[in-house]
C-alpha cells in the first residue's frame, strides 16, 4: 500500500468513526487540539497525520492505533 492510499484510508476510518459518533470536525478537532481544516484534509486523505494526533484521536474514540490501518 502506498503513502496516498494509507493516507486514503486513514482518512476514510476516521470519518466513519467521526459521523458514527455523529460528532462534527470542530468537536473533534477541539478534542484533539488541531484546526478543523486540518481534520477535513486528514479525512479526505490531502494532509498526513502525525503519531501523536493519531494517538489522541484513537483514545477519544476508544479504539486502538491499529484500527487506523
Amino acid at each position: 500500500m502506498g503513502i496516498k492510499a494509507l493516507q486514503n484510508e486513514i482518512g476514510r476510518r476516521l470519518k466513519h468513526l467521526r459521523l458514527e459518533k455523529e460528532l462534527s470536525q470542530e468537536a473533534v478537532a477541539f478534542e484533539v487540539e488541531i484546526s478543523r481544516d486540518h481534520l477535513s484534509n486528514i479525512e479526505n486523505g490531502k494532509h498526513s497525520i502525525n503519531i501523536k494526533t493519531l494517538y489522541k484521536l484513537a483514545e477519544f474514540f476508544g479504539v486502538d492505533m491499529k484500527y487506523f490501518f
